[in-house]
């Protein structure tokens, strides 16, 4: 088991329904032009292990995008697009079918102690997240916290869809690949801490690497603030495309 924890901003949006659509695999369809993107701080420690203890490999930032789908008229998120910073976590992603990729994430911080230096949770406060990739900002945005709630960002990344896809490299088969799959991701033993949410604005900047700008916000939403912890250790194939 993969047992993680995590510090979240995420902002809600809407962005063109076609070009949303257009992310999708074959077995979801677009339920809404609802989408979200979250900047994640995470710490993992593995299930007899203490990982945490050394830093360097145990922490790392990413950015997720979320699509609003539906399998079989079941809602759930799907996620073209996810940005890691570190190498552990960015293989874990693939096995489990997030499409990670590297990049740079920035989220500001709060501390214990009142400072003009960091925000603290509460009425008016503000906090930023950053994502850059391949030395390029890609997008940001700016939070203001108004109010707690017991509403979560929608979509939301837990149990979301993901496609497990490994290509076969041997000649005449490059065709038929080695794993093709839509599958769930299931998590236990989910905690979430006290939920802020308030304003937000966002933005997502062209890029000459990838199609997320193809995904830009048409209306922006609310953001929110929050923490999780979790466990990882089990996966649904829904359809095995192969």
């Amino acid at each position: 088991p993969w047992h993680y924890v995590c510090n979240v901003l995420a902002v809600e949006y809407e962005a063109d329904s076609k070009s949303a659509s257009n992310f999708l695999p074959e077995g979801l369809t677009i339920l809404s032009n609802q989408c979200a993107v979250y900047f994640i701080e995470w710490q993992y420690a593995s299930d007899n292990g203490k990982e945490y203890l050394d830093p360097i490999c145990s922490q790392y930032r990413e950015t997720i995008f979320l699509l609003s789908a539906q399998y079989k008229d079941k809602p759930m998120a799907y996620c073209p697009f996810i940005w890691v910073d570190q190498d552990k976590a960015l293989m874990r992603g693939l096995i489990q079918g997030w499409p990670r990729q590297f990049g740079e994430t920035c989220i500001t911080r709060s501390y214990d102690l009142p400072s003009k230096a960091a925000p603290k949770n509460g009425k008016g406060a503000k906090f930023g997240a950053s994502l850059s990739v391949c030395g390029r900002r890609q997008a940001e945005v700016i939070i203001t916290l108004e109010k707690e709630t017991s509403s979560l960002p929608s979509p939301t990344f837990a149990g979301a869809a993901l496609l497990r896809y490994f290509p076969e490299l041997i000649k005449g088969r490059h065709e038929n690949p080695a794993v093709h799959e839509l599958v769930q991701l299931k998590s236990r033993d989910v905690k979430i801490s006290p939920v802020w949410k308030g304003k937000a604005s966002l933005n997502i900047y062209d890029h000459p690497q990838n199609e997320l700008y193809d995904l830009k916000p048409v209306c922006v939403g609310l953001g929110y603030k929050f923490s999780v912890s979790l466990t990882v250790d089990d996966l649904v194939c829904l359809t095995d495309l192969k």
